[in-house]
């Protein structure tokens, strides 16, 4: 039976992240990237602040369950196969096609152009155009390892032996993510941070795949969620200000005791509220993973339209590259849906299968 609360709460945190970006696009705080020198507002800040640590560490948890649920159906070849083409063909393919975008306005706002040969700029804009693809190039890496980990354990012993896992474990498993985020992170690309999220995915492949592990979250949600709340203000006043994308900050106790009581939270609550579904979320469901993909070249290029090429108040900045990015994003999908060989460059889907 299809887990619904599951996809929803992909498709919220895919939102999520269209908020988050718009945020970081415009950062006053220091994190790299971004437009260069741009007016920000501190509460828009302070909201990227808020979400920055947790946010993607759930879409790790939530894709390991996924996986799980994928390999009752499938052996471990074709869920292989799918994986390759649904995660691989659109971050490596996907990158000469439309991500070169990325690539190429991060060079100009930076200055780059200036200094490189014409006949460079496409290749170079093609390599450093990943952006928000690191996320399906980690989970097409990580269901790689995690096949060999299943050939490793035919029988399925470790995931039994999670299965039987208590509450005080479920609360203590910020100690590992504590651990992991010591781990395995890439010294100049940041976001792939492979043990804190990578630890995530297995947690989420071999203990919240469980119907007891979910249902003793459930039962926590609401004092999860007055905790997660408290622990986004404290968060966000201790953070305020600083880069919240250091190393100091996300290897912090603080920031991954905060980080595990959000996913509590957020798994307990949607499973105990959003357990259903309606046309919109169906829609977004189907549309989530496509959006996620498709939304930062066309983010990038109404931010530097907004910053460069307009002079408006800076809360018209953030209102505008919003709207622009959820509006044109959404159409872009439709589109690209429906022509077979962008379906399957850019969105990693059957080129000669009609999607709905």
């Amino acid at each position: 039976m299809r887990k619904i609360y599951l996809d929803n709460i992909r498709w919220a945190v895919v939102l999520l992240v269209l908020v988050y970006h718009v945020c970081y696009m415009f950062n006053g705080v220091g994190i790299p990237g971004g437009i260069p020198d741009a007016a920000s507002i501190p509460a828009f800040d302070a909201l990227a602040c808020m979400v920055y640590p947790w946010f993607m560490a759930l879409l790790f948890v939530v894709a390991g369950m996924s996986a799980r649920y994928s390999l009752q159906k499938r052996t471990n070849r074709q869920f292989v196969k799918e994986r390759a083409v649904k995660l691989l063909v659109p971050s490596t393919l996907g990158l000469f096609v439309i991500h070169w975008i990325t690539g190429y306005f991060n060079i100009r706002m930076s200055g780059g152009l200036a200094y490189m040969p014409a006949a460079l700029i496409y290749p170079i804009s093609v390599i450093s155009g990943v952006g928000p693809l690191w996320f399906i190039q980690m989970l097409f890496f990580f269901s790689c390892i995690l096949v060999l980990l299943r050939k490793l354990d035919p029988s399925d012993k470790i995931w039994t032996l999670c299965g039987k896992i208590t509450l005080p474990v479920i609360l203590l498993l910020f100690i590992p993510i504590w651990g992991a985020a010591q781990i395995l992170n890439m010294p100049v690309l940041t976001t792939y941070r492979f043990g804190i999220y990578f630890v995530s995915f297995l947690i989420g492949y071999y203990i919240f795949s469980h119907d007891n592990v979910q249902e003793k979250t459930e039962k926590i949600c609401i004092p999860m969620l007055c905790c997660a709340v408290g622990g986004a203000v404290l968060y966000t006043w201790h953070y305020y200000g600083s880069n919240f994308a250091s190393s100091e900050c996300l290897q912090s106790v603080f920031t991954n005791l905060y980080l595990w009581i959000v996913i509590l939270a957020v798994i307990g609550c949607f499973k105990k509220y959003c357990d259903r579904e309606t046309a919109f979320t169906r829609y977004m469901t189907k549309a989530s993973f496509g959006i996620y993909i498709l939304h930062y070249p066309i983010l990038i290029v109404a931010c530097y339209i907004l910053h460069y090429q307009l002079n408006l108040p800076v809360i018209w900045n953030y209102i505008l590259a919003l709207l622009a990015d959820l509006i044109l994003t959404f159409a872009a999908y439709e589109g690209v849906k429906r022509i077979p060989v962008l379906r399957y460059f850019i969105l990693g889907l059957d080129a000669f299968h009609r999607h709905s």
